[in-house]
């Protein structure tokens, strides 16, 4: 196991985590970590971040409709959207970069 996956998985425990328990920037630390992870990702898998942060800021507050335990599953998606979109953000940034350079 390398060290982007290592920051990863720390990235998904936070994000179940942060669903419980309040922690100070959780959303600014989700986001670090995405931008961290990003820069990682290999260009076959590009489309998929990307698709997946905004399926993911999209859809994740559909199961607030489920009783009890909806708005955990829906603070959980939801913050594991910021970290795809960190990710995703640096893909799109990494991608600016080489179009744009000499």
């Amino acid at each position: 196991m390398n060290a982007t996956k290592i920051v990863g998985l720390i990235g998904v425990l936070l994000a179940i985590v942060a669903a419980f328990v309040a922690i100070p920037y959780a959303a600014a630390i989700l986001l670090i970590i995405g931008l961290f992870v990003g820069l990682s990702i290999i260009p076959d898998h590009h489309v998929r971040v990307i698709v997946s942060a905004l399926a993911l800021a999209t859809l994740s507050h559909s199961f607030d409709a489920i009783p009890q335990v909806g708005s955990y599953i829906s603070t959980i998606l939801s913050n594991l959207g910021v970290l795809a979109a960190g990710a995703a953000l640096m893909i799109i940034l990494r991608n600016m970069y080489a179009r744009f350079r000499p």
